[in-house]
């Protein structure tokens, strides 16, 4: 199989849509021979900031000189990007090869009178096979949604499990309220396993601390009081916390800090359990995160921020950092969404920063909410709404309307990002 047919194979399975549920899965690793079972994890859970937090992770693991593996999705740039070891994506031949492993086993499995298994439950059994392949020392592994009923909870108890930030989102799959969502996500708890956490909405900590308790492990939170000393900026940012002072990051925006301190709280855990990090390859690790997409600024004069702000909590902290970094600036919007999000309360909390909202239909996506109806919406709020017809219409829009003291601001599906940053970067090699 090539790459180019691996891609289309995949595609033609995503049709099935979202299944939960770890039959399937577990079914399938057997037919593989179980190549989670021979690899250590550290498994990733919440609803915002798994990717940052997996990226300060993996970058210190690495700069350490152990081998990292990293699973991930959505992607931005490249359907390889879903599988990394040491920060390389997976080869397109390697993708072929290992697909078409995992077709085989899909086709004796629907032969034999099973479900077939969805295009997630594909990818994490492939990117299974290609870690141990790598001799990976440690995976880094993104939960793709809730985290109880995940394709990823197959593994074995992980080093550490790690909750980031939680809050409402996927409610159709789980749960209506705070609690139900977080007894979900912590879901990935298992014996023998370290916990750490990020501070929570006090629903979502009693659900974190209880399965803890019943699992029988350690958990460790990351203390808000210990986040100390902090210098916020675009460029870089510093902050304290506990033992660790002047740390530097090159991601921007706020929830950065809480971000990596949660990353270093997990890489406290790891160093007592048999995976330390120097302080020196610590502080480099940090320094050198890149994490594509979020709060990321592309251009100045004027700036141009994309940020893949999906949900209301999502929403929420891109409004706050707005609020802190751009006092007093003419913002405009490029914003394109999903109809299955909370579409009104993002709205809401982001409208009122805005001078100008340009609407736009994230592509290939059958999920997409179009431009016109997102404009209607926006439109009931905001009196200044336009709506374009491409990624390439809106960012000429914005820049039309923008003077070089102004702020653009594309956010919302992480699916057009990526299209969004490689025509804007693209555009800055046609001016030189």
């Amino acid at each position: 199989m090539t790459k180019k047919q691996a891609i289309e194979y995949i595609t033609q399975v995503q049709s099935t849509g979202i299944l939960l549920g770890l039959e399937r899965m577990k079914e399938l690793c057997q037919r593989l021979g179980n190549p989670q079972e021979s690899l250590s994890f550290v498994h990733v859970a919440g609803t915002n900031g798994k990717g940052s937090v997996c990226a300060y992770l993996a970058s210190c693991l690495q700069q350490a000189g152990y081998q990292i593996g990293r699973y991930l999705s959505p992607t931005l740039f490249s359907y390889e990007e879903r599988f990394s070891c040491n920060g390389r994506p997976i080869s397109g031949a390697a993708l072929g090869k290992l697909m078409e492993r995992v077709k085989e086993a899909c086709e004796e499995m629907v032969a034999e009178g099973h479900s077939m298994p969805s295009a997630f439950e594909i990818e994490t059994a492939l990117g299974f096979l290609f870690f141990l392949e790598k001799k990976c020392d440690l995976v880094i592994l993104e939960v793709g949604m809730g985290g109880e009923e995940d394709a990823t909870n197959v593994i074995p108890p992980p080093v550490v499990s790690v909750l980031t930030s939680i809050s409402m989102d996927h409610m159709q799959y789980l749960g209506k309220t705070l609690s139900q969502i977080a007894t979900c996500k912590a879901g990935i708890i298992k014996p023998g396993s370290g916990v750490v956490s990020l501070f929570q909405e006090p629903q979502a900590m009693e659900a974190i601390v209880a399965k803890a308790h019943s699992q029988g492990c350690p958990l460790s939170v990351v203390d808000k009081d210990q986040i100390r000393q902090v210098h916020y900026g675009l460029e870089k940012q510093r902050f304290s916390y506990k033992q660790w002072k002047n740390i530097q990051i090159s991601l921007a925006g706020q929830v950065q800090i809480e971000n990596a301190a949660l990353a270093l709280e997990t890489l406290d855990y790891l160093g007592n359990h048999g995976f330390s990090v120097p302080e020196e390859k610590l502080r480099e690790g940090f320094r050198k995160t890149t994490w594509p997409g979020r709060f990321q600024i592309l251009e100045k004069n004027p700036y141009f921020i994309v940020d893949g702000a999906h949900n209301e909590d999502a929403a929420k902290k891109l409004s706050e950092s707005l609020r802190f970094y751009f006092t007093n600036r003419r913002i405009l919007y490029i914003m394109g969404v999903l109809r299955d999000k909370e579409v009104e309360k993002i709205i809401a909390h982001t409208k009122d920063l805005a001078d100008h909202i340009i609407t736009i239909t994230p592509p290939q996506n059958a999920r997409a909410l179009g431009a016109y109806d997102l404009a209607k919406m926006v439109a009931e709020c905001h009196p200044k709404v336009s709506v374009a017809d491409s990624i390439e219409e809106g960012v000429e829009m914005a820049k039309l309307l923008a003077s070089k003291e102004d702020v653009i601001v594309a956010f919302g599906s992480l699916s057009f990002l990526g299209k969004m940053i490689s025509l804007v970067q693209d555009g800055q090699k046609h001016k030189k």
